[in-house]
C-alpha cells in the first residue's frame, strides 16, 4: 500500500477485489482476466474486481465467495456496497481486459478465454441492473487500470506486444 497524490493505492492481484471510498487508488494488469469497477458518484464509493474465469463451473465446498471467478467476485462487490449502503443499481460500471494474451494459438472460430470473460462481465452487469459506462475489452496484450475512487474516472493501457518480442520466444 502506498500513499500517490493523496490516495492510498492498493494493487489488486489476480482474484483479489476491493471496495472503498475516495481515499484509495486501485491498480491492476490484465492479460484475460477481466477487471469490473462499480463506482457510486453521490458518495464516491466504489469497487474493483480481477477475476480469472467467468464462473465455477461446479457447487462450491463452502458457503463463501472466491473472487477468481466473475460471478463470485461481482456478489462480494455488491455485498460490500450494500454494506456500505450504497445500492448497487446506482453504481456505474465500467469493464476491462479479456485480452488475448496468445494470438497465435487460437484456432479459427474458437472463444478464448479472455473473450469469455468480457462477455460474461457483461452478462452480469446488465443481469444485475447496473449499467455499463463504458469498457475496453478485447483485443492482443495486456492493460493496466488504474482507478480513481475519489472522482470515478479510470485509465487504461493497452500494451500489445511487439513484434521482436513475439520473435524472442523459444
Amino acid at each position: 500500500m502506498d500513499r500517490l497524490e493523496g490516495l492510498i493505492e492498493i494493487f489488486l492481484q489476480p482474484g483479489d477485489l476491493f471496495v472503498a471510498d475516495a481515499d484509495y487508488q486501485i491498480r491492476t494488469i490484465l492479460g484475460s482476466c477481466v477487471s469490473i469497477t462499480l463506482w457510486h458518484p453521490a458518495t464516491r464509493t466504489g469497487g474493483m474486481s480481477h477475476f480469472l474465469l467467468p464462473t465455477r463451473g461446479a457447487a462450491a465446498k463452502s458457503n463463501e465467495l472466491d473472487g477468481r471467478y466473475g460471478d463470485e467476485a461481482l456478489q462480494q462487490m455488491i455485498n460490500e456496497l450494500k454494506r456500505s449502503g450504497v445500492q448497487p443499481v446506482q453504481c456505474q460500471a465500467k469493464i476491462f481486459g479479456g485480452g488475448n494474451m496468445f494470438p497465435d494459438h487460437c484456432h479459427a472460430g474458437a472463444i478464448n478465454v479472455g473473450q469469455r470473460n468480457g462477455e460474461a462481465a457483461r452478462a452480469m452487469l446488465t443481469q444485475h441492473g447496473i449499467p455499463i459506462m463504458s469498457e475496453s475489452l478485447f483485443g492482443v496484450g495486456h492493460r493496466q487500470i488504474i482507478f480513481n475512487v475519489s472522482n470515478g474516472d479510470v485509465w487504461a493501457n493497452q500494451v500489445r506486444p511487439t513484434r521482436s518480442a513475439i520473435e524472442e520466444k523459444p
